[in-house]
């Protein structure tokens, strides 16, 4: 079994600035980052959508500040006005999450060139540019952090994936890109590739939308175990999901079994790795 994880990092002090933290792994990455005591910037299309997060945090850590930025990340002027938005609240930045994620979940057959360029514009082209963006911001601290959310659907075949696998490869490349260049910055920069998680994606998925939560388990399962270099004996399923972290940081490349408790496990993971 692999060890279990436990984030105990003090993160007083500490802005992080999360994409897509209205759902899913980046809603959970939010509470539990303001649960350490830092102050969470979350983005997504409007204020309707993350309005739920933006309660919860403030109901589970009254003392965690919490600001709220508007971002589409398929639209780079979107991203250039998220980077203003956040220089405009005259906050340091110490930490990115670039966790927001979008795709046509089709086989194939089925794929068009806007499905194409969609997926690719949001999963690898955004986090390329926040992150250019964020880089100067943290330097001027003396260094942060880069999280990116991958896939295991880059080394595995999955139904109806190709376009979104394709698109967290190419997030893996510009994950290993950055960590080399920006490290003179004093900014280390991973990867987190979960498994196969229960979140409202899977319902996009014709292989899951159409089954029972029992059903849909066990093929979770299936998918959970094909994973040929997994160095853990039976992974961890079901809510928390397992991931592997790319730690990318001076040019090594080192896989970790955890327990999928979200990308704030490599934020906490970057001080050991540096």
């Amino acid at each position: 079994m692999a060890a279990k994880f436990k984030l105990t990092q003090d993160l007083q002090g500490k802005v992080a600035l999360i994409t897509g933290a209205n759902t899913g792994i980046g809603r959970v990455t939010a509470r539990e980052l303001a649960k350490r005591g830092a102050h969470i910037v979350i983005t997504a299309r409007n204020q309707e959508r993350a309005q739920p997060v933006l309660d919860e945090i403030r109901t589970e850590s009254p003392q965690a500040k919490v600001d709220f930025i508007p971002l589409e990340l398929s639209n780079f002027a979107s991203i250039r006005a998220c980077a203003n938005a956040f220089i405009a609240l005259n906050l340091p930045l110490h930490i990115l999450v670039n966790n927001a994620a979008s795709g046509y979940a089709r086989p194939v057959m089925e794929q068009k060139v806007k499905g194409w360029d969609w997926t690719m514009n949001i999963n690898a082209r955004a986090a390329l540019f926040l992150s250019q963006k964020a880089a100067p911001l943290m330097q001027k601290r003396g260094g942060g952090a880069i999280v990116n959310v991958m896939s295991i659907g880059n080394i595995l075949t999955l139904p109806e994936y190709v376009v979104i696998g394709a698109s967290k490869g190419a997030l893996e490349v510009v994950t290993r890109y950055c960590a080399v260049e920006l490290a003179s910055m004093g900014i280390v920069v991973n990867a987190v590739s979960p498994g196969v998680i229960e979140t409202d994606a899977l319902n996009f998925f014709t292989a899951t939308s159409k089954l029972s939560r029992d059903d849909a388990r066990k093929w979770i399962y299936s998918l959970s175990r094909c994973s040929h270099d997994a160095p853990w004996n039976e992974p961890r399923i079901g809510r928390n999901g397992f991931c592997h972290v790319n730690v990318y940081s001076h040019c090594s490349i080192r896989y970790a079994a955890i327990p999928s408790h979200g990308p704030e496990s490599a934020v906490a993971s970057h001080h050991h790795h540096r």
